[in-house]
């Protein structure tokens, strides 16, 4: 293994024990984010959103990495987005809090591992068809948001973590 995978790996199990000790590996707490009577995980996943995107554009400002976005299609965003949201409220777990949750033993959580290793089974099976239908609906091509809104990449960062201090803010005097 290179070093680049030893770094991933201690990243991921970093991220894994965080998600175990936020407790937004319970099931309870995937409810309360579903039904919105519980903030834990966005409170969570925001923040972790607010390091990362610091430190993304550090990384890029100062030259240590290129960032190269995917190709933004209208069509392969709503449809992904979706099926992601009702996997998540039929099984109660994300991706990241499914793999968390069987660590933690909560067998039950397996059969979302198997549905994710499944759906993403089908959708390499089925790429050629989407490639030329729900994946060519409509292409913007390698667009960020700033690009999108024509602002610089600065004032997307401090308008998104002025937005998140405010929700976090609301959601504390609410108890959230």
């Amino acid at each position: 293994m290179t070093t680049a995978h030893w770094l991933g790996l201690i990243t991921g199990v970093l991220f894994g024990v965080l998600l175990q000790k936020g407790r937004v590996l319970r099931f309870d707490k995937q409810v309360g984010a579903m039904l919105l009577t519980d903030m834990t995980i966005l409170k969570f996943m925001m923040s972790a959103i607010l390091v990362g995107m610091i430190g993304i554009q550090l990384l890029a400002h100062f030259g240590l990495i290129a960032l190269s976005h995917k190709p933004m299609n209208v069509g392969a965003v709503v449809i992904g987005g979706a099926l992601f949201g009702a996997g998540w409220a039929i099984m109660g777990y994300c991706p990241g809090t499914s793999l968390g949750a069987v660590g933690e033993g909560r067998w039950h959580a397996v059969f979302a591992i198997i549905g994710m290793i499944l759906g993403a089974a089908i959708y390499a099976e089925l790429f050629p068809l989407f490639k030329s239908t729900v994946i060519a609906w409509k292409d913007f091509g390698k667009i960020g948001l700033p690009d999108g809104i024509g602002v610089p990449t600065w004032i997307v960062v401090i308008l998104f973590w002025a937005g998140a201090l405010g929700l976090f803010a609301f959601f504390e005097k609410k108890k959230i």
